[in-house]
């Protein structure tokens, strides 16, 4: 059917994939791929054969518009990213409000998100999060991280492996550096981590052990130890 699929491709363990995902990506006339390459290769792990077109960050401005007319003349179109649900910090939204602008269905999938599985496995509150994703990497970091201070909610944060120590940091400097972190690397990966402690905890870790991999840090929110007694208090 001519519309738009949303479809989300594992994080890093290739088993993470939903068999409507398969089915989809079979089926669908085109599929448009953050990097053709990445995608590549779980399309050949599973025999799909689909010529790959670039959507990413750098091209996407200028291709919503000719994906939007393709599936207007009748053709069925998936978008997937290099890992993840796309528009979650990936290319996508563009497309997708472009879509809905013109009355072009969209149908998203569900699958896999890094954020979800850190979050859960934190042990911090997960009935109320607020997500950042990446931080602006110089203008208004600082002035984020402000705001961010009184934050009642668990906060989710991504970061590249060669800004994880300085991140820490930062948020030592705004949080202090008794506020709790649960950083999770290699997500459903074979060297997958969770670190978890205070945030100048997790700095002497990552101190002693240089970051690599992909990561998913989650902070918890200024009044999480009134959530934890007011849970406690609902249990009783």
């Amino acid at each position: 059917m001519p519309k738009l699929y949303i479809i989300p491709t594992p994080i890093g363990n290739l088993e993470d994939i939903t068999l409507r995902a398969l089915r989809l990506l079979k089926e669908v006339d085109v599929v448009y791929a953050e990097d053709t390459r990445t995608s590549q290769v779980l399309l050949k792990h599973y025999g799909i054969e689909r010529k790959l077109y670039s959507h990413h960050k750098f091209n996407e401005h200028q291709s919503v518009e000719a994906v939007v007319r393709q599936i207007e003349a009748g053709q069925s179109v998936a978008l997937i990213s290099d890992a993840g649900t796309p528009g979650i910090s990936d290319p996508g939204f563009l497309l997708v409000r472009k879509c809905v602008e013109s009355g072009v269905e969209v149908e998203t999938l569900p699958g896999a998100t890094a954020f979800v599985p850190a979050l859960v496995q934190s042990g911090f509150p997960c009935d109320r999060f607020c997500f950042e994703g990446f931080l602006p990497q110089k203008k208004g970091r600082k002035k984020r991280l402000s705001q961010l201070a009184a934050e009642p909610r668990t906060m989710i944060f991504y970061e590249s492996p060669y800004r994880v120590l300085k991140a820490l940091g930062e948020f030592a400097e705004a949080f202090g550096p008794e506020r709790r972190v649960s950083v999770s690397r290699e997500l459903t990966k074979k060297f997958e981590q969770t670190i978890r402690g205070t945030l100048a905890e997790v700095i002497a870790h990552f101190e002693e052990h240089p970051p690599k991999g992909e990561f998913v840090m989650i902070v918890e929110g200024a009044d999480a130890k009134h959530h934890s007694a007011d849970s406690d208090e609902a249990d009783e």
